[in-house]
């Protein structure tokens, strides 16, 4: 079976991460960092080549800063449910660094785009 290696640049492109920034969503909870989508935004604007470097970085060295890592999840109970041993009736809110949610997405659409390039997925 022949083999195929996919050339996956590790240059980030500065409109990809744009692109990324704007479609998060405004009405969502506080990250870890405080910072809500709508002031991210806002702020990613005036600092995005400084973003930019620091993904490029990180992704080409395949390093995660410790500070991007850490999440806090918080356990819901869903109301009116009969029984509540169920996982499913329970709701997690996570709370994650934003900058570690736009790098999450671009890494995502990188291998997505690879493996449709490349028919890998059937």
């Amino acid at each position: 079976m022949e083999q195929k290696v996919l050339n996956i640049s590790s240059i980030i492109l500065i409109e990809e991460i744009s692109k990324l920034i704007k479609s998060l969503l405004n009405g969502k909870a506080l990250g870890l960092d405080s910072i809500l989508n709508k002031v991210f935004k806002v702020v990613a604007l005036s600092i995005i080549k400084d973003l930019v470097k620091i993904a490029s970085y990180c992704y080409a060295n395949g390093v995660i800063l410790k500070r991007l890592k850490k999440n806090i999840i918080i356990v819901v109970r869903k109301e009116g449910k009969k029984n509540y041993s169920f996982l499913s009736s329970y709701r997690l809110i996570i709370f994650k660094n934003m900058l570690a949610k736009v790098l999450k997405k671009y890494i995502v659409n990188i291998i997505s785009k690879a493996a449709e390039e490349h028919r890998l997925l059937l």
